[in-house]
């Protein structure tokens, strides 16, 4: 009975009895695992964020992209626009000159292709790639074509546009010596920038499997050009091909008081303006002042040898660095173009009280 009693005693003992610590250390190696068990989720947890950091990273970066394409689309847009319309309104462009005039460049042969004014191909090119940009920032492209199908629209224009660019940039340099055009080089500068920016959206792989594609388009591209080009050469009125010898031009309006007297405060403070024989502008600049007035200013004629292939400015306004025709330097103040004579006194200071004698 006694020893009945001893082996059911272990169910009454006292928590602090050596068997009740051992088996709450045994509940404790057990409740270890479930705390292991717990740092799965954790990790896994933690993992979602770099996660979703990387793919906002990879958002912004496209849209950053896009958001590109569509500024440097729109700049691209209103300088083509701005050239379509003196186009069709033929009408001559101011803009710097290194040597020759940009306008004789845009209204040359190679300024059309096929019969198209080559600047309304460019507003639709620029057009079209805002337009892409646009869209596939906003993940909403027409006629329910998928962003990577847009995307691939999108390096075909602007690879079709750099190619472009590249062989108009060669064309100008072979064929226009001595031309600077400043709206040309702009353009080529858009081009070549939606290329790369296009092209960096792009990753290796998708580069490598698409490089094919780019040199067929490109390809065919610089074909086209040179189709266009070779079936009509530029024209004689070109000044790439004449010879215009030195004419000096006659000025045929009377000077009044006030052009006398500004014409004689500008010699006399150094102002000078430069110009070029053959500058419409340049002459009617000159008739602003009448025929007495006209003779006292300080011109600086850039081609006093006439003018013909090569032909480089003169000195005085290769120094001055010409930025068109006429160009006015007063008082160390540039003014480009033609000018009232109301304009040139604000410039000058001058006032008909202050020259009226005392």
């Amino acid at each position: 009975m006694a020893s009945f009693i001893s082996l059911s005693s272990p169910s009454y003992l006292s928590p602090t009895s050596p068997q009740f610590k051992c088996l709450g250390a045994r509940t404790r190696v057990l409740v270890l695992p479930a705390k292991c068990l717990s740092s799965g989720p954790r990790e896994e947890t933690e993992s979602k964020p770099e996660t979703k950091r990387s793919l906002s990273s990879s958002l912004s970066s496209s849209s950053s992209t896009y958001n590109w394409c569509v500024g440097i689309g729109g700049v691209g847009f209103i300088e083509t626009a701005y050239l379509s319309y003196l186009k069709l309104t033929n009408s001559d462009a101011f803009c710097p000159s290194g040597g020759g005039n940009c306008g004789d460049v845009l209204n040359s042969d190679y300024a059309v292709v096929f019969g198209i004014p080559l600047p309304l191909i460019g507003m639709f090119a620029y057009g079209l790639v805002g337009v892409l940009g646009l869209q596939l920032g906003r993940k909403n492209l027409p006629f329910g074509i998928d962003e990577s199908y847009g995307r691939l629209i999108l390096l075909g224009s602007t690879t079709s546009m750099a190619a472009a660019s590249a062989y108009f940039l060669y064309i100008l340099s072979t064929k226009f010596t001595g031309f600077s055009c400043l709206y040309c080089l702009t353009s080529a500068l858009l081009s070549f920038s939606l290329f790369f920016i296009t092209l960096k959206e792009f990753g290796v792989e998708e580069i490598q499997k698409v490089v094919g594609i780019q040199l067929c388009i490109a390809s065919l591209v610089i074909a086209s050009l040179s189709t266009s080009y070779s079936s009509s050469q530029s024209l004689p009125s070109s000044l790439a091909e004449v010879d215009l010898p030195y004419v000096e031009t006659e000025i045929t309006t009377p000077s009044s008081p006030f052009a006398l007297s500004l014409a004689k405060h500008l010699k006399a403070i150094g102002a000078k303006i430069y110009g070029a024989f053959w500058c419409s502008h340049c002459l009617e600049q000159k008739q602003m002042f009448g025929q007495d007035a006209a003779k006292l200013l300080d011109y600086v004629e850039c081609f006093p040898d006439g003018y013909r292939k090569g032909t480089k400015m003169a000195k005085a306004c290769v120094d001055a660095k010409i930025e068109g025709f006429p160009m006015w330097v007063i008082n160390g103040q540039v003014l480009s173009g033609e000018q009232e004579l109301s304009a040139l006194a604000d410039a000058s200071g001058f006032s008909e009280l202050s020259q009226q004698p005392s």
